[in-house]
């Protein structure tokens, strides 16, 4: 989740509009109002307007003011959240004390728009759920026009408060945190959607959506996604508890009664995404496009692009194939293209890739790949749709900024080219070279993609060698791609350089794929992972680079899970293991996250508290566990430590501890970093 950590500018925004010059400052030459740059910092909201100087044109250069502008004033009792501004740049919407505000700019004025928040009800602000596991950052959303905001309502009121305790706090009653947090099989925060008219904020009505409450039955259980049409309808897309059924409704903006425009159903579950998109324009050749919208969908097994109508009709893909839409970056209606970032050409890369409007006609897709070298790229476009920056990275090039052309993918002019080079000595005293990325077959003959870290053979001879796997394993994560983070992992080279081999491998259930690859751990979590790690040794071990006597693991949150049940399951191929942060017991982690995998507690408890759980698994654990946790973490609660402690205690079996009282999931604190490290160092050189 985003954090205010920083002391400095750690975020901004730019207005899409100018706003009036009272509170932003000056206009531009010829009279117009200046565009300006809002910046939230612990003290308030800050604005700084942004003039033109001379014509665009003829080379006119853009000045800042010297000094910000508070217009909002922020302290500890009352702070400032979410501040977003209204698409005509004349206010900025904000949440204090669990309350909807907005600032008008040209008149310094602020007006309440709700007066009901309490003790575990807010508004405008996104529920926990919402932020760590649907990606959902807001809890309020400006109307194309200006006039209204939607808001959420979260009442968490009927949900047992969470606690977690600083005891390393000075204070003898220490420092405590309340986090309504909901567990698997409890109940989620009951959210409501309404709209607020910021002209007459005591109008406001509520849709015909309640999500959440108590129990698990409800069907809008959680609202991933809210928007604006083009033309001032109200969308939403709503998901089940279960997660197997998704569907996009708009709202009459008089009554708040929904139409449901796109339901879609799975036996597995939907994963979300960014790539819906309303067409704002009609097409002239095209009447059929007129008030449509773009949909992504896993129907065929891959997330591809879909064309609807403004009535929620399909008329056809824009993509197909057994490789899949990353992201959705843009469609230029005026030219009928449509731009994504993909894994057409490699699942271990991301392109840029073009098609027109007009697919959704031919049987046979029309594609075109923009971006030009190997490797992973992220890309944000030109409004005008003519050119766009890159930011590229592969295993032997760190990451470089390019303004490149649409039409062709070429590089018009490097924005940053970074200073970090594989031949850096700072690299070459690790041997830090990029690792070799192989494929391997699973039991079943699905091919996996792995990285090998091999230790210098002119120091360490041909192998075997001591092996260690860098797991994460879980799904909607890919580890191994052909990305420079790959050969910057430090912790890999580190033991590279000192005679270690280590591996990465892909299991099955991991992204990237397709939803047959990543569905193939549905309902039983830790098993097929751990079976595609043991195949992995074994093919290190068959090419005689794994010594079989000395193999160990490693890996945070899903991947200290992943290392501490391979112990348990595969103690004959794992003999020493550290476990970060590790998920010990599925039901003691959140709702969304856990039930798309594992399904409902009460359909599957079996899994849940037998087959999937290191609690029940740890008698079966042999070999050396090093355990590490914060002590404060909030996503995966301490608890999960403790009790896997409690029954690693009853059945008398040893481990090493690590705690770091004032961490958090990771830790972030420099010397509890290079302690951490030195620790995992020591424990493998003692263990292997």
């Amino acid at each position: 989740r985003r954090r205010e950590r920083g002391l400095g500018i750690t975020r901004y925004f730019w207005s899409k509009s100018s706003a009036p010059p009272i509170a932003a400052g000056g206009y531009q030459a010829g009279g117009a109002p200046c565009p300006f740059v809002m910046i939230p910092l612990p003290d308030g909201v800050h604005i700084q307007s942004v003039a033109l100087q001379g014509k665009a044109a003829s080379g006119g250069s853009w000045s800042v003011e010297s000094e910000l502008r508070k217009v909002i004033p922020a302290t500890a009792e009352k702070p400032v959240l979410e501040p977003t501004i209204s698409p005509d740049g004349q206010k900025i919407s904000y949440v204090c004390n669990g309350n909807l505000y907005c600032y008008w700019i040209g008149k310094d004025a602020t007006v309440q728009l709700t007066t009901d928040a309490k003790k575990g009800v807010v508004n405008g602000l996104a529920e926990y759920v919402a932020q760590e596991e649907m990606d959902r950052r807001t809890g309020h959303w400006w109307s194309p026009d200006s006039l209204r905001i939607a808001f959420t309502q979260v009442d968490t009121t009927h949900m047992p408060s969470y606690r977690i305790k600083h005891l390393s706090s000075e204070d003898s009653n220490g420092m405590e945190e309340e986090h309504e947090y909901p567990f698997v099989g409890k109940d989620n925060a009951k959210v409501r959607l309404g709209v607020i008219p910021v002209e007459e904020p005591t109008k406001r009505f509520w849709t015909d959506v309640q999500a959440g409450g108590e129990g698990t039955k409800t069907f809008e259980e959680y609202i991933p996604r809210v928007g604006w049409f083009p033309d001032g309808r109200l969308y939403a897309q709503l998901q089940d508890r279960k997660q197997q059924t998704l569907q996009l409704a708009h709202f009459d903006q008089e009554t708040g009664k929904r139409t449901v425009l796109v339901e879609e159903k799975t036996n597995v579950w939907h994963n979300l995404n960014n790539c819906f998109r309303p067409l704002c324009q009609s097409s002239p050749e095209d009447p059929n496009l007129r008030g449509g919208f773009i949909w992504a969908s896993e129907r065929d097994g891959f997330m591809h692009l879909y064309l609807y109508s403004s009535s929620g009709a399909c008329l056809g893909q824009l993509t197909s194939g057994e490789w899949m839409v990353d992201s959705f970056e843009g469609v230029d209606e005026v030219g009928g293209l449509v731009y994504f970032t993909g894994t057409a050409d490699s699942e271990l890369e991301r392109h840029l890739y073009c098609v027109p409007l007009s697919n959704y006609t031919k049987a046979e897709k029309e594609q075109r790949r923009v971006t030009t070298l190997p490797g992973m790229h992220h890309v944000v476009l030109d409004p005008t749709f003519r050119h766009f920056v890159d930011i590229h990275d592969s295993p032997n090039n760190p990451p470089q900024i390019n303004f490149c052309s649409l039409r062709d993918g070429k590089v018009v002019c490097v924005i940053h080219k970074s200073k970090i080079l594989p031949s850096d000595d700072r690299l070459q005293r690790l041997s830090a070279q990029p690792p070799e990325l192989v494929t391997i077959p699973s039991k079943d003959g699905t091919m996996l993609h792995g990285a090998v870290y091999r230790p210098d053979p002119e120091v360490y001879g041909p192998g075997p060698y001591k092996t260690l796997l860098s797991v994460y394993g879980g799904p909607h994560v890919q580890v191994v791609s052909k990305s420079w983070i790959l050969t910057v992992d430090m912790r890999a080279q580190l033991f590279r350089a000192k005679g270690y081999l280590v591996f990465k491998l892909d299991n099955r259930g991991s992204a990237r794929r397709g939803l047959h690859f990543e569905g193939s751990i549905q309902h039983k979590m830790g098993d097929l992972e751990i079976d595609d790690q043991v195949c992995g040794v074994k093919w290190l071990e068959e090419r005689r680079l794994a010594d079989p006597k000395r193999v160990g693991i490693y890996g945070w949150s899903y991947g200290g899970y992943m290392s501490a049940m391979a112990l348990a399951k595969a103690p004959e191929v794992f003999k020493a293991a550290v476990a970060g942060a590790p998920v010990t017991s599925w039901d003691g982690y959140d709702t969304h996250y856990t039930e798309r995998y594992m399904g409902l507690y009460e359909e599957n408890k079996e899994c849940y508290v037998n087959d999937s759980s290191v609690i029940f698994n740890a008698p079966r654990i042999r070999g050396k566990l090093f355990l590490i946790h914060g002590m404060i973490d909030e996503n995966v609660h301490f608890r999960h430590t403790v009790r896997l402690i409690k029954a690693l205690n009853s059945a008398s079996i040893e481990y090493d501890l690590l705690l770091f009282p004032s961490e958090r999931h990771m830790p972030r604190g420099l010397q509890d970093r290079i302690y951490m490290e030195k620790r995992i160092a020591s424990f493998f050189d003692q263990n292997l």
